[in-house]
């Protein structure tokens, strides 16, 4: 038996990792700017983590929801508080699940449940993931399949408020709007920041039209971008965030946290796996982590340095994002950025838009000094002759 072959592969096998750096079979290193799609979030083989993983993998690794497990309320308290998701409103709820797909999948599937309603607004360039309603909301034809397309989502332009008017307009004439899902900050279309006002209204729309807001906090979130959820950027609150991701620094999770209005019944949502003990230690150490170590503040203090010194570089057409999320659009005469800095620099960076935009997404304890390493390779890159 092989690999079914859809992916794009690089020849290097990564072995090991500490911190912001990996190592391949050779013994080479290279410096992670990339975290494997924003999942590193307190860094490669962090002590804390690695030692609560280790510790719970050896008493038990799994047991179903068919039982009391207290791993999952440790993990709600942690990430309630590092969050600032409190209870003055009533409790916030964690329905926790394996990977972000699966996250936005529940996530929309209790909004229809929670408003009896169908249709569900995204947004253009969007990115939910692959699973079936993740994927109709996710605005890329290409992976759609027959099967998973649908008359019920609505796609507004990004960033225009009167035509998010207008899909709630278009949703009510056919029995109202479930759901608004929304990036805060588009990983996959290139690091696109939706305005603050932009969020605001699908805050007061969803209000105005009884629509549950579903924050897809799956890659902007887990206090990436300085704050822990990219939506705290506008001050409001959504109904639903979803994470996933960096969550788990590696090890499979996904989340939902939901408002207290929405109410659960049971059978509504399942899961096998979701929220193992092995799952929810693991994701409680981050949590812990970032919160102890003050992670959000250095990927603000770390964020704001590398954009700043990022505008000065020649062949960068663009810098945009928050804290460490960052995509830089490249002038139209640069190719192969990524490549070039993976196998001339050994430096991991993401791309997006057919490799016009490099996307940073390091650990969240990235430090000064490693910022720079990573800026003197696109330096050497893009400008051959420093």
């Amino acid at each position: 038996m092989k690999m079914f072959d859809v992916y794009s592969i690089h020849d290097i096998s990564i072995v090991t990792g500490s911190g912001s750096w990996v190592y391949d079979a050779k013994g080479d290193k290279y410096l992670d700017m990339y975290g494997g799609h924003a999942v590193i979030s307190i860094g490669h083989g962090q002590r804390d983590y690695v030692e609560a993983v280790a510790g719970q993998l050896s008493r038990l690794g799994f047991y179903s929801n068919s039982v009391v497990i207290k791993q999952q309320a440790e993990l709600a308290e942690a990430l309630g508080r590092v969050s600032g998701l409190t209870s003055e409103d009533g409790e916030w709820q964690l329905f926790l699940c394996n990977s972000g797909a699966e996250a936005n999948e529940n996530a929309l599937k209790l909004a229809s449940f929670h408003t009896g309603r169908r249709k569900v607004i995204s947004v253009g360039g969007a990115f939910h993931g692959r699973t079936s309603l993740a994927v109709a909301a996710t605005d890329n034809p290409a992976i759609v399949a027959p099967i998973n397309e649908t008359g019920n989502v609505i796609f507004t332009p990004f960033n225009d408020i009167a035509a998010l008017e207008r899909a709630f307009a278009a949703a009510a004439s056919e029995g109202g709007a479930a759901a608004v899902i929304v990036e805060a900050i588009q990983g996959v279309a290139g690091i696109m920041v939706e305005e603050v006002e932009f969020l605001r209204a699908v805050r007061r729309l969803c209000d105005e039209h009884g629509a549950v807001y579903i924050a897809d906090e799956i890659q902007c979130g887990c206090g990436r971008t300085g704050r822990y959820f990219a939506t705290d950027w506008a001050d409001v609150q959504a109904d639903i965030y979803t994470m996933a991701k960096g969550i788990g620094n590696g090890f499979p999770m996904g989340a939902l946290a939901i408002a207290p209005h929405i109410k659960p019944r049971k059978g509504m949502l399942g899961t096998t796996f979701g929220g193992n003990q092995l799952a929810c230690v693991a994701a409680t150490a981050v949590a812990q982590v970032i919160e102890r170590d003050s992670l959000m503040q250095n990927a603000a203090d770390v964020g704001e340095y590398l954009m700043s010194e990022l505008r000065k570089i020649h062949g960068i057409k663009d810098v945009r994002g928050r804290g460490l999320m960052i995509g830089c659009e490249l002038n139209p005469d640069y190719e192969s950025v990524a490549t070039k800095l993976l196998f001339g620099q050994r430096v991991f960076v993401g791309t997006a838009s057919g490799g016009r935009v490099i996307r940073l997404l390091p650990a969240l304890n990235v430090t000064r000094d490693e910022a720079d390493v990573a800026l003197a390779a696109i330096r050497k890159v893009l400008t051959p002759a420093c």
